[in-house]
């Protein structure tokens, strides 16, 4: 009767472990779909990334609820370890172009992987139901209880592993960047550039340049987490080739000096890695729309095709 009710006890914890591990999949996939549809939807190929991430994690989710298979429980474990890893690459040496800034969510997300991965992997070792019995333990049931007693190693490997990637992503977000500065020194030079058939404003790196709808003259609504993907253009700006709209600086928040182009403030797009890109284009992110000046026609009229 002992063995019985010991036999429930671990069939009820391993229920949890999935229920729990499911819960922690689904999050993942909603900060990630967070982010997609925040910003990262425009960045090639890391954009179709993010989505496929968001399918997989709630298609596993699903799947690991309602399914008792530990290789579904393992399939969601590997998912959220490898998409973890990916998250660790892109912050230290760049995915497809695009290297990772340190942002809250992303951190968040990273823990939350490292748990999903320990729930479920430990969810694909741990005893199942068993079914509650008052016969006499046979022998194969003695064999069966020593093989799950081997399984003590694999739950040592599975925290392990799960104390390493915790380890990992500490030094990632100790080593990653903030938000990357456009600028740097005490004036910034913009100039002019052709994308598109299209004349855009860009700094002296020919990184494109964008206005944000709620801006005022005198103030950026864009601060916390939007200026993570949309670095303010900071210092006083001066005029390269091919600028002749007025120039000047606001205060930020913070108090950094932003420089404005006719009276809206400026800013680049982490989803532009170099020259010649303009993925920030008539996006609604952030809580308005985001728009190249055009030096030439002005900034509600721009279109270009990134």
């Amino acid at each position: 009767m002992v063995v019985g009710r010991h036999r429930q006890g671990t069939a009820g914890g391993w229920l949890q472990l999935r229920v729990a591990g499911a819960a922690l999949l689904a999050v993942a996939a909603g900060i990630h779909l967070d982010l997609y549809l925040t910003g990262y939807r425009s960045i090639p190929t890391i954009g179709w990334l993010f989505l496929l991430q968001v399918i997989a994690g709630f298609v596993l989710a699903a799947a690991v609820l309602v399914t008792r298979s530990r290789l579904v429980a393992a399939a969601g474990a590997g998912f959220a370890l490898s998409t973890l890893g990916g998250y660790l690459l892109s912050v230290w040496i760049g995915l497809f172009g695009f290297k990772e800034v340190r942002t809250t969510a992303g951190i968040a997300a990273g823990l939350i992987e490292v748990a999903a991965f320990a729930t479920l992997a430990l969810a694909a070792v741990a005893p199942g139901p068993v079914r509650q019995t008052e016969e006499p333990v046979s022998p194969s049931a003695r064999m069966l209880t020593r093989v799950q007693a081997a399984t003590s190693m694999v739950v040592a490997a599975v925290g392990a592993v799960s104390v390493a990637a915790l380890v990992l992503l500490g030094v990632a977000v100790a080593s990653a960047g903030g938000p990357p500065a456009a600028v740097a020194g005490a004036g910034v030079t913009l100039r002019t550039a052709t994308i598109g058939g299209v004349t855009v404003l860009t700094n002296a790196n020919g990184l494109t340049l964008y206005w944000f709808a709620p801006d005022t003259p005198t103030s950026s609504k864009c601060t916390g987490s939007c200026a993570t993907y949309w670095p303010p253009v900071t210092s006083n700006p001066k005029a390269g080739p091919g600028v002749t709209g007025k120039l000047g600086t606001i205060k930020r928040p913070d108090g950094a000096l932003q420089a404005t182009y006719d009276g809206h403030p400026l800013y680049t797009y982490v989803g532009d890695s170099g020259p010649g890109q303009a993925y920030g284009n008539n996006l609604n992110l952030n809580g308005g729309l985001w728009y190249d000046p055009n030096p030439q026609v002005g900034w509600r009229n721009v279109s270009v095709v990134s």
